[in-house]
């Protein structure tokens, strides 16, 4: 079976000096390689094609035997890392939260260090010299271990 840290130096060493990420990276045990890799402005097939060379380049098929697949995250997957929350600060998202509760808003702010983040709700307020409730701005904060995901929302 391959080596999945080698896989991941691999990979790290063939995006360094440009804005792309890895985002996963999982070897199965009959050897299926899928590697997810993102970047602020998307991935294209040639970038794909350059990341798969690369590695077949390195990893000798004639030693080990496997099955190779690069593409881009989806725009429904799951966010996985950092990159991925940087990438999409001013977007809707959706967050599942681990009690249940389904949120929408627009994620506005992502802290690396502590891993939280910000999404911006707007919420239904009767202020007391209105005759009607008014939307007013919402911030939830997050910590990414407290969501079972959080994705892009697409209407």
């Amino acid at each position: 079976m391959l080596d999945k840290s080698k896989l991941i130096a691999t990979v790290e060493r063939l995006i360094e000096d440009t804005d792309i990420f890895l985002v996963d990276l999982t070897v199965s045990q009959d050897n299926r390689i899928v590697v997810e890799i993102d970047s602020p402005n998307g991935i294209d097939i040639e970038t794909c094609e350059k990341i798969t060379h690369g590695i077949l380049n390195e990893y000798d098929r004639d030693v080990e035997d496997y099955e190779l697949e690069v593409g881009s995250a989806g725009l429904t997957s799951p966010f996985k890392v950092a990159g991925q929350y940087i990438k999409n600060l001013g977007n809707e998202v959706e967050v599942l939260t681990k009690d249940g509760r389904k949120i929408h808003g627009i994620l506005v702010e992502f802290n690396s260090e502590s891993s939280s983040f910000i999404v911006e709700t707007a919420k239904k307020i009767k202020l007391p010299d209105k005759k009607r409730p008014e939307l007013i701005a919402d911030p939830l904060t997050f910590s990414t271990d407290d969501v079972k995901y959080v994705k892009l929302y697409l209407k």
